[in-house]
């Protein structure tokens, strides 16, 4: 979905609850809640990544906790085992570096900002390579502040990744 369309959904409310909002969701995070904030509704930049990464984090401890008894619950039925199974062998696939540093790769793995790299895959890698809840909160944390950062600084132009930013 693009910048525009996103605004559009959310027009009705406050930018800050639309760039929140839209932090919170899978795919888009901050890649959608940054550029929200700075480009459509021309919010300040400090306002903005602390709103966004409010958002984007906000969702990780339910998720964490969560993630293992709905998944187990939700997999006794064939289609959402598919679904599970599906989910959790692409994040396997995408989590080498979770699972080879742990913790650490955790938060690099979050830090990336790139589609399936945010918080929430990196809260089910969290689950499927058993890095404990508190420091796999911390960890997605710093990913997320790292990633933070890198967005805000594509989406002001700083740095050329202008690809990472769900823009039109």
């Amino acid at each position: 979905m693009s910048l525009t369309g996103v605004a559009e959904r959310l027009a009705a409310l406050p930018s800050e609850a639309a760039v929140f909002i839209t932090a919170m969701l899978p795919v888009l995070e901050l890649r959608g809640g940054i550029p929200l904030g700075l480009i459509y509704y021309d919010m300040p930049v400090v306002e903005t990544y602390l709103i966004a990464v409010a958002g984007n984090f906000v969702i990780v401890p339910p998720l964490l906790y969560l993630l293992e008894p709905v998944s187990n619950l939700l997999r006794r039925n064939r289609v959402f085992d598919r679904f599970f199974e599906w989910l959790f062998a692409r994040t396997r696939r995408r989590g080498r570096l979770v699972e080879r540093y742990e913790a650490i790769g955790l938060a690099l793995f979050v830090a990336i900002p790139l589609p399936v790299t945010g918080a929430w895959t990196g809260a089910i890698a969290a689950h499927i390579f058993g890095v404990r809840r508190r420091y796999a909160a911390i960890c997605i944390l710093l990913g997320i502040m790292i990633a933070g950062v890198v967005v805000t600084l594509a989406s002001k132009g700083v740095i050329g990744l202008r690809s990472l930013i769900v823009i039109d």
